[in-house]
């Protein structure tokens, strides 16, 4: 027997592919969301209030709903008790995104009266608007990679219109205009982009929009490398080069080497190749994320791929799927990386894991992943990473003290390793806590040096992170106005390339609205509106709840409950406290 729930479009519920009769009235279809859609079983109370907060007698009307939302699934079994248990005889599969999707979450169906519930919903739908965006941006890659040019500019530009101001998705549809053969339309293209982002948005694309055109690297004036040797030695000079901070030289090696390489017809040396070439672009190459995550889809492409190729190209893919905020997609690339044999990098793999379940506010399963990926790290710069990411969380979660101790380990560790293009982050977060333990002028001195070092490395995350705690001080100074504009300043820093770590740029817009609230500027609501917007996309889910929060500070008396809605699954004391 199959048993599917479709909420994507016109919500549906079929068995052995019979669709069943529809429930009369929408709020079955209301409820039936929200109970799949929650991590923990809802208290009776609260789903009465929740949904049925206008009837004469809330708890009835909730009963009769879930006497309806039986008879629409077919099981007599399912959603009993209290807190309301989904108890299916046999589990659906729940379809709420897709490749093909078309529609809304629950389609156009509104449900006035109910205004805590139509913010739970707005921010539901933001999230699985962002994981079709997922999907159909891997789907294009992998067409990419195989060599279907056409099919993967057909789902581009579907990218391009869900999200026409995201210069990644441009540049992702004129490479594979440029990779078809379609030189003139990938041109157009590029140029439609660059009037649109002017026009609308008041800037320039990225480098990486031209670069899109150019389909294969460039020739070069020496005969290819002869032997499988002396392209290892090219990939080898080129990660050395990079490593040495010669970025310039390191990818001309690496593209040299992807190049003869595919000359040689070497399937294994090839992906290497391109492995090392997109790892390189994604972590060393400011903008150039889309390149990466097309060299590292080539690599997973050819024939003979080494255990090890192939485990790297999946955690990078999972890593760059991280920093753009698309965590539906992390977790599927991680376990393809722990299914293949290659020790060398699970510590990497958890260190990715754990900073996505900690940007999603997951963060007792955060601790654990980082935890053991300390235990299997190897090296003085994965330690530290690892370390300033446990501060993060306890950062996150007020524990000031104990995050200082572990970003005080992180700074240490990143300075033994000579990693200064990485101290920024750990100090930043370091000068945070110093903040939330009321010491402004070590907040301040930290904040400071860490903006600094983030602007000598043209680094836009950690200019970002570290002006939002500058912004911050500013306000425990009494300085307000001042606060606001180096907050917008910090804003406009971690957004402004097309692969920054999207979760900065939303950390900070929370930290613009709480003291755009605080000093009563007009404009706070359209911060609120943008992080609400970008934190629900995303899957932020603490930063959607604080996004709420904010929005009842502003005089909404249905946002506290829709914060309490979302809240649920955030298992954050401090959290817990605000609200």
């Amino acid at each position: 027997m199959t048993f599917e729930v479709h909420l994507v479009g016109s919500p549906r519920v079929l068995r052995d592919g019979a669709v069943r009769p529809a429930p009369r009235g929408h709020k079955v279809w209301g409820l039936l969301a929200y109970l799949l859609l929650r991590e923990v079983p809802a208290a009776r109370a609260h789903v009465a209030e929740l949904l049925f907060p206008t009837a004469d007698d809330p708890m009835a009307a909730l009963r009769w709903n879930l006497s309806a939302l039986r008879r629409l699934v077919g099981d007599p079994a399912a959603f009993r008790g209290d807190p309301i248990r989904l108890g299916w005889s046999s589990p659906p599969i729940v379809v709420t995104t897709g490749l093909d999707a078309e529609g809304e979450l629950l389609g156009s169906l509104r449900f006035a009266g109910c205004p805590a519930f139509e913010l739970w919903l707005e921010a539901q739908r933001r999230q699985a608007r962002g994981a079709r965006e997922s999907l159909l941006h891997e789907a294009a890659l992998r067409a990419l990679a195989h060599g279907r040019a056409d099919e993967s500019a057909e789902l581009a530009g579907r990218l391009v219109g869900l999200a026409p101001y995201d210069e990644n998705y441009h540049v992702l549809l004129v490479r594979a205009l440029a990779a078809g053969g379609h030189g003139v339309d990938a041109a157009r293209r590029a140029a439609a982009c660059r009037t649109l982002f002017r026009d609308e948005l008041g800037v320039e694309p990225g480098p990486a929009l031209d670069a899109a055109m150019v389909t294969r690297p460039a020739a070069t004036a020496t005969a290819p490398a002869s032997g499988r040797p002396a392209v290892q030695a090219l990939i080898d000079a080129g990660e050395a080069a990079i490593g040495a901070g010669a970025l310039d030289a390191g990818l001309q090696c690496l593209r040299r080497a992807v190049t003869d390489a595919e000359v040689l017809g070497d399937g294994p040396l090839t992906a290497a190749a391109y492995t090392a070439l997109g790892t390189a672009l994604v972590h060393t190459a400011r903008g150039n994320d889309e390149e990466g995550a097309a060299a590292l889809h080539r690599a997973l492409a050819c024939d003979g791929a080494s255990p090890e190729s192939l485990a790297t190209a999946y955690v990078e893919l999972a890593y760059v799927e991280f920093l753009r905020a698309r965590y539906g997609r992390v977790e599927p690339w991680l376990a393809r990386a722990e299914s293949v044999p290659a020790e060398s990098q699970r510590a990497i793999a958890l260190s990715v894991r754990g900073s996505t379940l900690s940007d999603t506010g997951r963060y007792a399963d955060a601790c654990r992943a980082l935890e053991q990926g300390l235990a299997c790290a190897r090296d003085d710069r994965r330690r530290a990473y690892l370390l300033s990411m446990l501060g993060r969380v306890y950062l996150l979660r007020g524990e000031f003290e104990r995050a200082g101790r572990m970003l005080d380990e992180a700074l240490a560790r990143t300075t033994s390793a000579g990693w200064t293009s990485f101290l920024p982050w750990p100090e930043a977060l370091r000068a945070e806590a110093d903040l939330g333990l009321g010491e402004l002028k070590s907040a301040r001195s930290r904040a400071e040096h860490a903006f600094a070092l983030g602007c000598q490395i043209g680094d836009p995350c950690w200019e970002g992170l570290a002006a939002r705690v500058l912004g911050l001080v500013q306000a425990a100074e009494g300085d307000p106005a001042g606060a606001v504009e180096t907050l917008l300043d910090a804003r406009r820093r971690a957004g402004r390339l097309p692969d920054a770590y999207v979760w900065v740029e939303a950390y900070t817009l929370d930290a613009l609205a709480a003291v755009g609230v605080a000093a009563g500027r007009p404009e706070v609501d359209g911060w609120i509106g943008e992080l609400a917007a970008l934190a629900g996309h995303s899957g932020m889910t603490e930063l959607a709840v604080r996004a709420a929060v904010h929005r009842s500070h502003r005089g909404d008396p249905a946002a506290l409950d829709a914060a309490r809605a979302l809240a649920v699954d955030v298992d954050n004391p401090a959290l817990t406290a605000l609200l």
